[in-house]
């Protein structure tokens, strides 16, 4: 179906121009043949003026006709001209002398003569009474005294002559078809590139692929074809990126919805334990009126115990939204990690938050990192009561271990007791315990590694988590570097 196709429109293409050069090399024929058969008459018509001329030389030089007359006949005797008639008449119309058949003498005048035959030279080419075509010349001598005729007659050797030789037809016939071979050539390069074109949106039309991009010419209208298709993959590819990338969103917007659902969840389920256990002790307060002080202490401890737990939730939820639906509305400063870390542990003895664990710190003056002082300071909190509340270790530590030209790298560790290999990929998972009983005995919300890691990704920087081989559990973790 496409072979059809692209020889119907070569044709299209080829017939006008080849049709167009058959009539320039018609004309050039005609035109070429003329002035050739003209050239050719013309050659016999001054030949014989050459004769006329030198009768007539004879007749000013006072010598005889006759001499040069035989000297005519003999010299053209076995030629093309040795039919020649020659006729002599003084101005009163007397035949002086006539070399053959004698000419009349009216034919002086050419442009009376009424038997002129049309033609290549028609005024040269004469039918006399006898139906006889020849060429004539007619010449006077200077005095006006002598008329010289002469004649050719127009026979077979003549026609041979005038006729023009088929050499030459050959050569232009060769031309015209070598012409004509060169045009369907060109033209069918021409065809082949709107034919592949024509194929290309036949394949694309019907969800195919066209791979023939390398046999369009090197031309340009070749070029333009392998551009077309190009700009049409390259649409082909931005669309199918899109899509890609659509997919990937509304895969975010779920996946982020179903976290959302997840974490309402867990929250709700969070909450419901320590309001269930503050409603139980004030119903118990409030049903036994004459309850014993020590009992009524011991319940509102434990009712303040599980609201401080409920005040710690809702800040940590408070804080894991801020830092996921908010994180572009964060200040990011020029952070002096050295002045920070220092802070955090000389307020570590009033505050408590290490418990009895050690903390110690390697941190270079002049580590200026890009974050948020007040979030950072969180972070490394949320760190060492994580450890101080699960690790069973004596000490902790936070260390510089590289730096780069964008990153800050930092270890935060304890040699502590660690955790399952199964646990470490879930470390980071809102609401995953280790040990869900021993965990919200000790007060734990939950979210305190999630909100480490939420913290970091919010500053730029990544975090990983893995068991030390001296035991406990080790944080990498990295900031971008400040640039001024």
């Amino acid at each position: 179906m496409a072979s059809k196709k692209r020889n119907n429109y070569h044709w299209q293409l080829f017939l006008p121009i080849a049709l167009g050069l058959c009539v320039v090399f018609g004309f050039i024929i005609w035109y070429q043949y003329k002035r050739e058969a003209d050239y050719r008459a013309e050659m016999l018509t001054e030949q014989l003026e050459l004769i006329n001329s030198r009768v007539l030389k004879a007749y000013e030089d006072d010598q005889s006709l006759r001499p040069i007359n035989m000297f005519l006949s003999s010299y053209f005797a076995g030629s093309r001209y040795e039919g020649v008639r020659i006729s002599v008449y003084d101005q009163d119309g007397r035949q002086k002398y006539s070399l053959g058949i004698p000419l009349p003498f009216e034919y002086s005048d050419l442009q009376t003569i009424k038997e002129i035959e049309p033609g290549a030279n028609g005024r040269r080419l004469v039918r006399d009474e006898n139906d006889d075509v020849y060429f004539l010349s007619s010449n006077r001598s200077n005095d006006g005294k002598i008329l010289v005729l002469s004649a050719l007659p127009y026979v077979t050797d003549v026609d041979d002559a005038i006729e023009v030789d088929a050499t030459v037809w050959y050569v232009i016939i060769g031309c015209m078809v070598l012409t004509l071979v060169i045009t369907y050539y060109f033209t069918g390069r021409l065809a082949r590139s709107v034919v592949l074109l024509k194929e290309f949106t036949q394949r694309v039309s019907t969800g195919g692929h066209f791979t023939d991009a390398d046999k369009f010419p090197r031309n340009e209208l070749g070029d333009i074809s392998r551009e077309i298709i190009k700009i049409y993959r390259d649409r082909v590819e931005a669309a199918e990126q899109i899509r890609k990338e659509r997919k990937v969103a509304i895969h975010a917007i779920e996946e982020k919805a179903r976290v959302t659902r997840q974490m309402t969840n867990n929250i709700n389920h969070e909450i419901k334990t320590p309001v269930g256990i503050v409603r139980g002790y004030l119903e118990s307060i409030l049903g036994d009126p004459d309850m014993d002080a020590a009992t009524r202490t011991r319940f509102l401890e434990r009712m303040l115990s599980n609201i401080e737990r409920l005040s710690n939730l809702l800040n940590d939820v408070s804080t894991m939204t801020r830092l996921e639906n908010g994180s572009d509305k964060i200040a990011i400063n020029k952070v002096d990690m050295y002045d920070l870390v220092y802070q955090i542990d000389y307020d570590l003895p009033i505050n408590n938050l290490a418990g009895n664990l050690e903390f110690s710190f390697d941190i270079p003056l002049e580590c200026y990192v890009s974050g948020n002082a007040g979030l950072l300071n969180g972070m490394i909190c949320g760190l060492i009561k994580n450890a101080a509340m699960y690790s069973g270790g004596t000490k902790v530590g936070l260390r510089l271990i590289s730096e780069s030209e964008r990153y800050y790298m930092f270890s935060f560790w304890d040699n502590g007791n660690g955790v399952s290999e199964e646990h470490i990929p879930h470390l980071f998972e809102r609401f995953y315990r280790v040990d869900s009983g021993r965990s919200r005995k000790q007060g734990g919300t939950g979210l305190g590694l999630p909100i480490v890691k939420s913290t970091v990704l919010t500053m730029g920087g990544s975090i990983s988590v893995h068991n030390r081989t001296t035991g406990g559990l080790e944080f990498i973790f990295s900031l971008p570097r400040w640039t001024d």
